[in-house]
């Protein structure tokens, strides 16, 4: 709804105020009163709605990766979902996570300290269940992982590190690495009790079996990347943060994307008949004269003409003219 009023709303309300139907000394008292809001320190709001806003959309990116990758290397559908962005103490965390879990603790270099990725038992032995050819057919009875099942899970999420330094692109380049695995929330001391943490909720639905993933990363941790959380920043696509511009950008990948590069030194037509008759020691001889210079092809297409050589006894080939379309092949 509008905030702004109409002329007719404002004559209606100038109407009321002068023939009494609205009081406006109770309105007068009503804003004179002291409105309290409480407050409650334990749980200070570190992060704006805007910050929430531009880190859910992240994190969106990072699950929507993190499912293809999954879904290809278990040969299953698999879906994950953000369900909620918000911010808590790091005791309240500790507390909403199962006693026997399984923790990822990764390092988010450049920056200073560590963030987790919380996964609950039961994907995790589901995924497990799919790696190895079962049906991933729940519920699992809930134990630590053996030395075996921890090598299998972190070969599943090694690639995670790299769709979270995606997920962070826009705001700042960060390298994520995993660090340890624990299963005891207890013994994981990310900060203070206290301390403010982010804590990005994650459904995950692997056949029958569904679960809950948290990416928890304490707010000193982020601290000094919160003024590129914001939509403007992050949204800003146009100029990366080194200063190039989008065009620049694509050239700057297009350059590095590896072509088939081809030489033809000539041609010639044979019968069915003559190609059967071929053997060792035949010759065949080409419609192109030796002096012809040689196409150089590009991805099938003709490209450039060169002259055959050797360079450091290999065969060369010298880039003599670009290729016309009524150059004589």
């Amino acid at each position: 709804m509008s905030e702004v009023l109409s002329q007719s709303e404002i004559d209606a309300l100038l109407s009321a105020i002068n023939n009494g139907e609205i009081d406006t000394a109770s309105i007068r008292a009503d804003t004179k009163e002291t409105r309290v809001r409480s407050y409650d320190f334990r749980r200070a709001m570190r992060f704006s709605k805007d910050h929430l806003r531009v880190l859910r959309r992240m994190h969106e990116n990072f699950a929507r990766q993190l499912a293809t990758h999954l879904s290809g290397q278990l040969r299953s559908v698999l879906q994950i979902q953000v369900e909620s962005v918000d911010q808590v103490p790091y005791e309240e965390f500790i507390r909403s996570i199962p006693i026997l879990t399984v923790l990822h603790l990764l390092e988010m270099a450049p920056l200073e300290g560590r963030a987790v990725l919380e996964m609950n038992p039961q994907v995790v032995f589901a995924m497990l269940d799919k790696f190895m050819g079962g049906d991933s057919l729940g519920p699992y009875r809930e134990r630590e992982l053996t030395d075996i099942e921890v090598s299998l899970i972190r070969k599943l999420l090694n690639p995670a590190t790299a769709f979270l330094a995606e997920a962070w692109r826009g705001v700042a380049q960060l390298s994520p690495e995993f660090v340890s695995m624990e299963s005891n929330p207890q013994f994981l001391q990310l900060t203070t009790p206290n301390e403010t943490v982010l804590v990005v909720t994650m459904s995950l639905h692997i056949g029958e079996t569904y679960g809950l993933i948290n990416v928890c990363i304490p707010h000193s941790t982020i601290e000094p990347l919160m003024p590129m959380l914001s939509n403007r920043y992050y949204m800003d696509t146009g100029r990366t943060r080194d200063g190039r511009g989008g065009d620049e950008r694509v050239q700057t990948h297009m350059l590095g994307v590896p072509v088939d590069v081809r030489v033809q030194i000539g041609e010639t037509q044979l019968t069915v008949h003559e190609v059967l008759d071929l053997a060792v020691g035949d010759t065949i001889v080409l419609r192109q004269s030796i002096r012809d210079p040689a196409t150089v092809y590009v991805d099938g297409t003709p490209a450039f003409l060169g002259s055959v050589g050797k360079k450091n006894r290999m065969y060369a080939v010298k880039i003599l003219r670009e290729w016309e379309g009524d150059d004589t092949l």
